[in-house]
């Protein structure tokens, strides 16, 4: 089977961007270079297509209880336009994927749109159903990744460059993560306060015929993946199936540092291994770190003490386009976790000297 590709494919292909796989999509990686676009959006604006990101609405009368027992955060706090992060676990509490959680304008009943990461759409709407249908829940199900588009502004200019193309919305008054539908050249857009990157910043989903209108409104530097990737990394977040996959990286929200999206008031799936390991603690946790000598950390390196004995592995690792340092993430044993903690890693065999810092990387 054929990698899926976005809308825009042609387009970024004509602009000279490179592409890559990721979750199952021939993607972008990088038009001009990683370091030039990631400077793009420290100092300016970027746009990155991501279209990859899969898309599933609930509905009906019991859309809300399906969500709440298949996520860990608190749905019924969100009201129409407000969005939540969240995780979605197994019984055992292990993180089967990170989401970004919509309400939707109220039809005749609630409404949400939940953004799962690349790749996954077939297995969440295959789990909601399923869970459903089990229960016995009234909630309409679709999987709507090929319907939108979706692209991220982002950047200390963001809001310039989408209030530029949508003169008439004030999406200058939405705070981080609400969201509202607004006019984008002529394109009626879901536009949102959200984004991947530590910069203030926008995702935009339209319909996937307009993607190419929606795209050419938006003046911004076109980003790729490289940058999307170094970008979050400076920042400390997660990365699905890479800093947390339930069958190569089984962690928990709790080991994984997003212990702040479980909500144990709410009823969910997960839900008693999750109080469980909470009231007895984790033994591992999710930290960052920056090397001190020459080197450029990879996944799946090993991080070892001071005795030169392995002590967890790093799960993301790049050289930092902001501070020209190399930076790192990883699991260790909650007594190696504290700042200023003097560990190594283990870079093609080769002990490098690095310490603990907690993310983020960059103010």
């Amino acid at each position: 089977m054929g990698l899926r590709k976005p809308p825009l494919y042609d387009v970024h292909a004509d602009a000279g961007a490179t592409f890559t796989e990721f979750g199952g999509w021939d993607m972008p990686v990088e038009y001009d270079s990683i370091k030039a676009e990631h400077a793009a959006v420290r100092e300016s604006v970027g746009i990155f297509d991501v279209s990859h990101m899969s898309e599933i609405e609930v509905s009906g009368p019991d859309a809300t209880a399906l969500m709440q027992r298949l996520t860990t955060n608190d749905v019924t706090a969100l009201e129409p336009g407000d969005s939540q992060y969240s995780a979605i676990v197994n019984d055992e509490g292990v993180i089967v994927d990170d989401t970004v959680v919509y309400r939707l304008p109220d039809r005749d009943e609630r409404v949400y749109l939940f953004v799962p990461n690349a790749g996954h759409d077939e297995e969440m709407y295959d789990r909601w159903t399923s869970f459903r249908d089990d229960w016995d829940l009234d909630a309409t199900v679709e999987d709507v990744t090929e319907d939108w588009a979706m692209f991220a502004v982002q950047g200390p200019d963001a809001l310039d460059s989408v209030t530029d193309a949508a003169p008439d919305a004030a999406l200058g008054d939405l705070s981080k993560f609400q969201a509202t539908f607004a006019d984008v050249a002529g394109v009626e857009c879901w536009v949102a306060r959200t984004g991947y990157t530590g910069e203030d910043g926008f995702e935009l989903l339209c319909p996937w015929a307009d993607a190419e209108t929606v795209w050419a409104a938006l003046e911004a530097t076109p980003c790729g993946l490289g940058s999307r990737d170094t970008l979050r990394l400076e920042m400390g977040y997660l990365l699905s199936g890479q800093d947390f996959d339930p069958e190569t990286e089984p962690r928990t929200p709790y080991e994984a540092g997003i212990g702040f999206v479980v909500d144990l008031d709410t009823e969910f799936v997960g839900r008693d291994a999750l109080e469980r390991q909470r009231e007895a603690g984790v033994e591992e946790t999710f930290v960052g770190f920056a090397l001190l000598d020459r080197g450029v950390p990879r996944h799946g390196y090993d991080i070892a003490n001071s005795d030169g004995e392995v002590i967890g592995v790093v799960t993301s690792g790049t050289m930092s386009p902001t501070l020209s340092e190399p930076i790192g993430l990883g699991y260790v044993p909650v007594e190696y976790a504290d700042d200023e903690t003097e560990v190594s890693v283990l870079v093609r065999g080769r002990e490098k000297r690095a310490v603990i810092v907690t993310p983020p990387f960059i103010n």
